[in-house]
């Protein structure tokens, strides 16, 4: 019988992932003197860069520990398996004692229990003897030796037993660990997002953009010519549909998604228009070879200037909740036209270039 795989060496990971999220908290904290009604300047950037580096900590804090929970999961499982094998041995042994002592008992009623020179006696014939001999010992020694195996398979099953209830423990332990400094970044994500969509409403009411907020761009690259406008997110209002918020009908498609979530641009192009007021909030609109343009609505701070060129994927800005608006998302609108009226629906022209959204 086999012995359980040993633990592997996620314990390590998850203690590094510790200490690397924890001073990442620590730091952001320590820099979170930021007036949300200050002007433009360091205080912008300082906020939004603390937000968009907090949203990928927290993002990697949430996969870590829910990597960590499944190993903790396998860990536990496997220690109730070598418990059930280890139950299992004990009771094979059980049986190969009451085996031995049913054969003990027998041979002694045929002869066994009798002294030697009594058994040669009363034998009829030397083999008989030697067979009846022979029978018992052979059987002696079968059950002695699997008494033996299961012995040895029983100590080798406990060491499992151990081993895996051990890592199981101990992953618990960091997995409780992680889940705290998750909840911490969370928290002061929460509270860095709160700034920056201050920032953004003032400058809504004020109808002037308080400029680029340069953003450190992802370490993925894109490989395609066009992506959805967030990585990650759930769709609410779509193309068309009615509503109390919207003169007509709805005009682009809506992304839910937290505030100070990365925008990415949906395919290279050109900055068209940047702008800060009305129902928008805050908005991109970006040119495309082809004739088409996109728009990017309700932003909580743009990352980008009129007149830039951008890339597929890249972040042009943080989603938000500025502009006439209910609650977090991004409105994004595929035109004909820079301005608005001439929207097109974008989850099937996004899906006739390769990118499915849904």
């Amino acid at each position: 019988m086999g012995s359980l795989r040993r633990p592997s060496l996620f314990v390590p990971a998850l203690m590094c992932a510790l200490a690397v999220f924890a001073a990442r908290a620590t730091e952001a904290d320590g820099t979170s003197g930021d007036d949300p009604g200050a002007g433009t300047g360091a205080g912008d950037m300082s906020v939004s860069a603390q937000v968009a580096r907090l949203y990928e900590d927290a993002a990697l804090a949430t996969r870590q520990y829910e990597a960590g929970r499944q190993q903790a999961q396998v860990q536990r499982a496997r220690a109730q398996r070598a418990e059930e094998l280890l139950d299992r041995e004990r009771r094979e042994i059980a049986v190969l004692h009451e085996d031995l002592g049913r054969i003990a008992r027998a041979q002694y009623r045929d002869g066994g229990g009798l002294p030697m020179a009594a058994q040669i006696v009363l034998a009829s014939s030397t083999d008989e003897l030697m067979r009846g001999q022979h029978v018992f010992s052979q059987v002696n020694l079968a059950v002695g030796n699997a008494l033996d195996k299961s012995r040895r398979a029983e100590a080798r099953l406990a060491a499992d037993r151990t081993k895996a209830a051990t890592a199981w423990r101990t992953l618990e332990r960091r997995s409780t660990e992680l889940a705290a400094v998750k909840n911490t970044i969370q928290s002061r994500l929460d509270e860095v997002r709160g700034q920056l969509q201050g920032q953004a409403d003032v400058s809504v009411a004020a109808g002037a953009c308080r400029g680029a907020v340069r953003l450190d761009q992802p370490r993925t690259q894109v490989t395609g010519a066009w992506v959805t406008p967030v990585e990650t997110y759930e769709l609410s209002a779509g193309f068309g549909s009615g509503g109390a918020r919207w003169a007509n009908r709805h005009t682009g498609q809506d992304f839910a998604v937290p505030i100070g979530t990365p925008v990415r641009a949906a395919g290279a192009g050109r900055v068209v228009k940047v702008s800060c007021g009305g129902a928008f909030g805050i908005e991109i609109v970006l040119e495309h070879p082809g004739g088409y343009y996109t728009q990017y609505a309700h932003l909580a701070s743009v990352a980008v200037d009129q007149g830039e060129r951008v890339t597929a994927g890249q972040w042009i800005g943080q989603s938000g909740t500025s502009g006439n608006s209910t609650g977090p998302h991004l409105h994004f609108e595929v035109r004909v036209t820079p301005e608005l009226g001439s929207s097109l629906d974008p989850v099937p022209w996004l899906a006739a270039r390769g990118v499915p959204v849904g």
